[in-house]
């Protein structure tokens, strides 16, 4: 929390982000945007979860949860999305199922 980071993440395992970013993501695990998160990108993962605020694109191959305080502007392409009450979405969701289903 408090932290601004400018770049572009290419990991393997957990990305949690709780300060300012702005770049890519592309990583095969997971990425967590805490509340008090605010990132602008493009972010594809296994598993996206956002509590704070995303504005770009999320590209998920298993699923993305948007918790109750979360925002997203941006389009979402999942086989699977859990929403909770009271998220703020402004963009196109596509659910795409997994291959061989």
């Amino acid at each position: 929390s408090g932290s601004e980071f400018k770049c572009e993440f290419k990991i393997n395992g957990l990305l949690s982000i709780d300060g300012r970013f702005q770049g890519t993501i592309d990583t095969h695990g997971k990425v967590l945007v805490g509340q008090s998160g605010d990132a602008v990108t493009d972010i594809k993962a296994r598993l996206v979860v956002v509590g704070g605020r995303v504005s770009g694109n999320i590209y998920a191959t298993e699923r993305v949860i948007l918790l109750s305080a979360g925002e997203v502007r941006g389009n979402i392409i999942t086989p699977s999305l859990v929403m909770e009450e009271g998220v703020k979405f402004d963009g196109n969701c596509v659910i795409n199922k997994r291959p061989g289903d």
